[in-house]
């Protein structure tokens, strides 16, 4: 892709846009969130169903993290992406979306090394790049527990994991998704491989970064045999540092990771946009590495996400916990109305409180006017991107 190509024409958060083969409503993207409600196989049912069609309002929906394989489960109640019956829950939750006219991604996950023996089969050890523990501790079936040194991945172990994301991509497709999402980010093993202090291989998988970034481009390539790469997304977390993650030179691995996705024609990037007070990183910059559609996620509010668009420095906003408690989070960021709160202590495992029993606007929320908005307004315009 040309590095130096223009940013897109500005839009604003309610304007269609094309992804891949797909022309969407609006820019609102409604982000992965692991939520633990799976069944005891792993398997996503009824309550998935409604929990996303609640929210089916947003451009693009992208669904919670499923692990592809059995041995890429990090936390109790995940759903996956492996088995027949996971095939069968996952199909519950894709009509209930496309009958509302919403296209929905699944994101594939692996975790790596931040998982525990309690959570693998027959109790093996993870598995990571290099033998490497993560700190901090893994919440397993018998609580939380300091995450373990992983098994070091052979070359042929390599292709095998490669394998298991092809198969996900296949099972994807045949529970009706519209496409799916690699998650390259967040300390799981994609980023183990990608950042140098987690990857300290000395092969072809490791060392310099064109090596580092090749694990990543291989699932890439894979999963697009399967889908087409129009219909995959990236997502990454360039310095976000959870799980112990590091690297000398962030700009410059993840500028050539982009930079070798936008040349495969990928459907989109979707990047965390960690935010610090230091200007340590380009996302700007990055987004021109992509030279594709660039989805931004990151804290954002109605006022910071309109200015991205308008600016040119993003196609599409993806929002995360404002989703929880907003059903209906599109409208309300259409009507400027306020956002409810969602409660903390419900985000993971549990029924259908804090899930599925949050209520859309009532009248007095669509009569009440708006409180400052000319403030955060030329807030949002002076802040630096």
């Amino acid at each position: 892709m040309d590095q130096i190509a223009p940013l897109a024409a500005a839009h604003g958060l309610f304007s269609p846009v094309r992804v891949g083969p797909y022309l969407l409503t609006n820019r609102v993207v409604m982000g992965p969130m692991t939520r633990r409600r799976a069944d005891a196989d792993d398997a996503p049912h009824a309550l998935h169903a409604e929990y996303y069609a609640q929210r089916a309002g947003a451009g693009l929906i992208v669904a919670e993290g499923a692990q592809v394989s059995p041995q890429g489960k990090g936390y109790p109640g995940t759903p996956g992406i492996h088995s027949a019956r996971q095939v069968a829950g996952w199909r519950q939750t894709t009509d209930a979306v496309h009958l509302r006219g919403a296209r929905i991604f699944l994101q594939l996950w692996h975790v790596g090394r931040v998982s525990h023996p309690k959570l693998q089969p027959d109790g093996a050890l993870p598995v990571a790049p290099s033998a490497l523990a993560a700190p901090g501790m893994a919440e397993t079936p018998a609580g939380e527990l300091p995450f373990p040194v992983p098994h070091e991945l052979s070359a042929a172990e390599i292709a095998d994991v490669v394998a298991q994301f092809a198969r996900a991509a296949e099972n994807a497709r045949a529970a009706g998704f519209d496409g799916v999402e690699l998650h390259g980010g967040n300390g799981f093993l994609i980023d183990q491989f990608l950042r140098a202090g987690s990857n300290r291989r000395t092969d072809a998988y490791g060392g310099r970064a064109a090596n580092r970034v090749r694990f990543l481009l291989e699932v890439t390539e894979a999963v697009s045999a399967v889908w087409g790469p129009s219909r995959v997304g990236v997502r990454i977390s360039p310095i976000n540092p959870w799980g112990g993650m590091h690297d000398p030179d962030p700009a410059g691995l993840f500028g050539l990771a982009a930079e070798a996705l936008g040349a495969r024609g990928i459907a989109y990037l979707h990047v965390a946009e960690t935010r610090t007070r230091r200007p340590m990183f380009s996302w700007s910059k990055l987004r021109r590495r992509f030279g594709g559609i660039y989805i931004a996620n990151g804290g954002f509010d109605r006022y910071r996400a309109d200015a991205a668009l308008r600016s040119g420095r993003a196609d599409l906003i993806s929002f995360g916990r404002a989703f929880i408690a907003n059903p209906d989070l599109v409208q309300r960021l259409r009507t400027r109305a306020t956002l409810r709160p969602a409660d903390p202590a419900l985000y993971y495992g549990g029924d259908a409180r804090g899930y599925t029993d949050y209520a859309p606007m009532d009248d007095a929320e669509r009569s009440a006017p708006p409180r400052y908005e000319w403030r955060r307004a030329a807030m949002a315009r002076l802040r630096w991107w």
